[in-house]
């Protein structure tokens, strides 16, 4: 479904194996071929400084917030979002919330070392990325929490905000809503901010 999307907005695909090093190796074909310059999708300042506006609009429309919870993958969306957070109101919690079955995020934040991300298990295919290395240095500083969810809890927050909200979110995106329904005890008596980010779904599999 979403290479089907690039394609109707014209763009080029290029196939490759679904590993990051055949990613890489293909890009960098792709690199000395055409002379292109790459954008990295999340460890790139660029990429983080942009995905960090999301916050902002947030915050411009939600005052007094307590916390702000945020889905992690690569961490771009997540570093991006703590700068800015951390940059407006210093007291205001960052919380991340990552798939059980990719949690090298959740085991780097508690070690202090970036992990690998080794054979990801999660129905959340956009946050299977290993955490970029320029992400993590912004993370441990900013950051406050990172927490896991199961996959069976992001398929019931998923249908709780496609049957309620009447929005169409896909499982990554769902993953910070499902935070709040496995951890509901850190958020009590809180004013609470959930970044619903994604929305790439194909509606001939869903997995309910």
């Amino acid at each position: 479904v979403k290479k089907d999307a690039v394609a109707s907005y014209g763009g080029k695909i290029i196939d490759c194996e679904p590993t990051l090093a055949a990613r890489e190796a293909a890009l960098a074909v792709v690199l000395k071929e055409t002379g292109a310059q790459a954008v990295h999708p999340y460890n790139d300042a660029r990429i983080i400084a942009g995905q960090g506006t999301a916050a902002l609009e947030l915050m411009k429309q939600a005052k007094d917030l307590d916390v702000l919870v945020v889905p992690v993958g690569g961490g771009g969306l997540l570093a991006g979002t703590a700068i800015a957070v951390k940059g407006l109101n210093p007291r205001i919690e960052v919380m991340a919330i990552e798939p059980e079955g990719a949690d090298d995020a959740f085991r780097s934040f508690g070690l202090g070392e970036l992990q690998p991300q080794t054979n990801p298990d999660t129905i959340a295919d956009g946050l299977r990325a290993g955490l970029g290395e320029l992400n993590f240095e912004i993370i441990r500083k900013q950051v406050d929490t990172i927490v896991t969810v199961p996959d069976s809890l992001v398929v019931t927050a998923m249908q709780l905000l496609w049957s309620r909200m009447k929005q169409v979110v896909e499982p990554s995106g769902a993953v910070s809503f499902a935070g709040l329904l496995e951890y509901p005890e850190r958020f009590r008596g809180r004013r609470v901010g959930v970044v619903l980010s994604g929305g790439n779904v194909d509606l001939d599999r869903l997995p309910w």
